[in-house]
């Protein structure tokens, strides 16, 4: 297989994807890859413009949702099965990472229950949402962004997404194990930090914290989205078979190193 865009691999043909967070960063490239591997891709967001463009330039549907709302959720789904008459792959994408959430001394209430609400807590909603077409299907792929940090700890601390992230795995290792035998696979994909506008954000504030956390990666750069994409497209497929209910790790050997080259 190939990444480049004109000579990509299409085994997603005539598969239904739905990704969520597709307005931007890993959703948006995923979008773009599953889509230019022959699947309909449903965009969902909150963001009603980024997320309509992401469907418009997937070629495929957008469903404004918010993850932590059951009733939205369950819409997503529906709408995906209506439009295209099955659920074959969900990328359970959606999250955030906002400043308030740093060290545990200084992180509030309201902030640690925010980030588990989007982070976690809308994958086990889309989870329970998705499992019953593929039930019914006797097939799926559910891919569920986790992050290196669920396998890892930092000084550099941003508590409620780490917590929500070991969440994610725990969470997406149970449904593995729990419907394998129903042909359904469920995976965390555990991104290493990611050149999205996400990370650009919270790094432009901190640089310092930026160069802290780049010494640590053996490549010497972060990811890029389309990178992930590339890696969910492959958990999204056949070829991917006998993966599940694991921690899919993409994070440039961070979490194999023990020290780094120098420069």
């Amino acid at each position: 297989m190939t990444t480049d865009s004109g000579n990509i691999c299409r085994r997603l043909t005539g598969r239904t994807a739905v990704i969520t967070g597709a307005g931007s960063g890993i959703g948006l490239a995923t979008a773009r890859r599953l889509a230019s591997e022959g699947a309909h891709v449903v965009c969902g967001d909150i963001d009603e413009g980024a997320g309509r463009a992401a469907a418009e330039e997937a070629g495929g549907t957008f469903v404004r949702v918010d993850v932590t709302d059951p009733g939205q959720v369950e819409a997503l789904f529906a709408a995906a099965h209506d439009t295209y008459g099955s659920v074959d792959i969900a990328f359970n994408n959606a999250g955030i990472s906002p400043p308030e959430d740093d060290s545990i001394l200084t992180t509030g209430l309201e902030a640690w229950k925010r980030v588990q609400d989007v982070n976690l807590t809308s994958v086990y909603l889309c989870c329970k949402a998705a499992l019953p077409y593929m039930r019914r299907q006797g097939r799926g792929s559910i891919i569920n962004t986790a992050s290196f940090v669920a396998r890892m700890g930092a000084a550099t601390s941003q508590i409620s997404y780490t917590a929500s992230k070991g969440g994610v795995l725990a969470l997406s290792r149970e449904l593995g194990v729990q419907f394998a035998r129903e042909g359904i696979r469920v995976n965390a994909l555990c991104p290493g930090p990611v050149n999205t506008p996400l990370l650009q954000e919270l790094f432009a504030k901190d640089p310092e914290r930026a160069a802290r956390r780049l010494v640590h990666i053996p490549l010497g750069r972060f990811a890029e989205a389309t990178e992930i994409a590339a890696a969910v497209a492959f958990l999204a497929s056949d070829d991917s078979s006998f993966v599940n209910a694991t921690d899919f790790l993409v994070d440039g050997g961070i979490s194999g190193a023990y020290v780094t080259p120098l420069d």
